[in-house]
């Protein structure tokens, strides 16, 4: 709540005790809007820590609802040793399903959507070329030029308060998520949010969160990431722009 990112984050509200449990207590991101569209993408190259790989060298656990998971999608997917044992390690599923989307080629990838009309969809696990992405995206903000105009200042505003930021330089981010809101008076907003793997990196070591990943390096593209996402909301932009003229 000292960083940079304050303004881009949840406003953390204090501990709540319930039951003997202490759960902590954040911003409603939605209570301002009416019949907000919503739009979850989740950021880097990867979704998976440097650790979780380690542990599953030393020792690997099958998962077997991973596996349910991975055939689902591409029954093809695993290797004959994974159809026999009908299991998959979570990071084979994990470095897999990366694979298959746009996160390890562009850095981010599109989660899921809702609508005003709470129509949902989360089926683009194997959406990965650009113009198929651009099309998605143009189908969750419409034809209205001024919700992506906010759109798009609002991520140079997170992407210039990333680049300044003491916690985002020292701070390896995997697995969180943009969550783009919107609605029909064009109130607009992007916070950042899903830090469950996000892990301080040790003392004196850095990150700039576009050179690519070696592993080692803790690098996770999540800049490389948003700079490919502002580059597609200014084709969108432009695109509106154009035909509103």
């Amino acid at each position: 709540m000292s960083d940079s990112l304050k303004e881009y984050v949840p406003e953390y509200r204090g501990n709540v005790d319930k039951n003997g449990d202490t759960f902590i207590q954040l911003q409603d991101l939605l209570c301002t809007f009416t019949y907000p569209c919503v739009m979850d993408i989740k950021m880097g190259v990867r979704t998976y820590l440097e650790e979780e790989l380690h542990k599953a060298r030393k020792s690997p656990a099958l998962r077997k609802d991973m596996y349910q998971k991975m055939t689902e999608v591409d029954p093809n997917a695993p290797t004959e040793e994974e159809h026999e044992q009908k299991a998959v390690t979570k990071p084979r599923y994990m470095q897999w399903r990366d694979q298959m989307s746009s996160s390890a080629e562009m850095g981010f990838r599109v989660e899921g959507i809702k609508q005003s009309d709470g129509k949902s969809s989360k089926d683009f696990k194997k959406t990965k070329e650009k113009e198929n992405i651009v099309e998605i995206i143009q189908s969750y903000v419409g034809s209205n030029e001024k919700v992506v105009g906010k759109y798009l200042d609002r991520l140079r505003q997170i992407r210039r308060a990333q680049e300044s930021s003491e916690f985002f330089k020292s701070h390896e981010v995997v697995g969180s998520s943009l969550l783009f809101v919107h609605d029909a008076d064009a109130s607009v907003n992007i916070w950042m949010i899903d830090f469950g793997k996000t892990e301080q990196l040790p003392a004196g070591m850095s990150i700039d969160h576009r050179s690519t990943w070696v592993e080692g390096n803790r690098e996770d593209g999540y800049l490389f990431g948003l700079d490919n996402l502002v580059s597609i909301f200014e084709e969108i932009f432009r695109n509106l722009s154009s035909t509103s003229v």
